[in-house]
């Protein structure tokens, strides 16, 4: 028979560890940030995006800046496939903003709903197209600032449409080229903006007209969000991220 007294004693939990305090979490974390490259380690790893693709391209097909724009507009929570499958047949029948016009919103609905939000990309591009049409005389300006005035357009969509369609060095910066900036790092920043504002200070004059694209392609295909393939990453020995799967 147990004893009595045993079985009424209290079994005590283990205490649990203290949390760290802000400060010395915020710390641990910074210590194991590393600092940005150099400019001569910046140098040679676009050097050698470069050497692997001279002349990247973006994968969203268009035929002027006007698709163009309208093409990345519609990117936004899309995929470059799925977009360019609903601009197959878009594309032939409004390529200007008065075709686009003369298709109206129904008529977009129509080509772009196996996209997400569908309905308010319609509206935007409708609403773009007017506004192209009434003050700009049916042309994209080459200027982000306008760009971004115009519906549905933001930051990034209009220094990707600058950068392709004018030559414009832009970088528009996405959740890959955030991601590879912070990791190897070519800046460390805590928004797209912010990102943007740093790598046009920073990338050498001669690389930025393809830096965004190098670095997108890179961020999708190479260095991916769970598991980067360091192994055939081309600048892995330039690379400080602590997380890399190979030294």
């Amino acid at each position: 028979m147990s004893d009595p007294k045993q079985t009424s004693r209290r079994i005590s939990k283990p205490k649990a560890k203290p949390a760290l305090p802000a400060k010395a979490v915020g710390k641990a974390l910074r210590a194991r940030t590393p600092k940005p490259v150099d400019r001569a380690t910046m140098t040679e790893i676009f050097r050698r995006f470069h050497a692997a693709n001279p002349e990247p391209k973006g994968e969203l097909d268009y035929t002027n800046p006007y698709t163009l724009l309208v093409a990345v507009t519609l990117s936004a929570q899309a995929t470059d496939v799925g977009v360019n499958k609903a601009t197959k047949n878009l594309f032939p029948v409004a390529d200007t903003p008065r075709k686009m016009l003369d298709l109206g919103e129904e008529g977009l609905r129509q080509h772009i709903k196996t996209l997400n939000f569908f309905n308010t990309k319609a509206r935007n591009v409708i609403a773009m197209a007017k506004r192209l049409v009434e003050e700009f005389g049916g042309e994209v300006p080459n200027s982000v600032e306008i760009l971004e005035t115009l519906p549905g357009v933001g930051r990034k969509t209009a220094s990707v449409v600058v950068n392709i369609a004018f030559g414009d060095p832009r970088v528009a910066v996405d959740t890959h080229i955030f991601r590879v900036t912070n990791r190897l790092p070519l800046a460390i920043t805590k928004t797209p903006l912010d990102t943007q504002v740093a790598l046009e200070a920073i990338i050498p004059d001669e690389y930025r007209l393809h830096a965004h694209h190098w670095l997108i392609l890179h961020g999708r295909y190479v260095c991916k969000a769970r598991k980067p393939e360091c192994w055939r990453c081309p600048v892995n020995d330039l690379c400080r991220y602590p997380d890399k799967t190979i030294p």
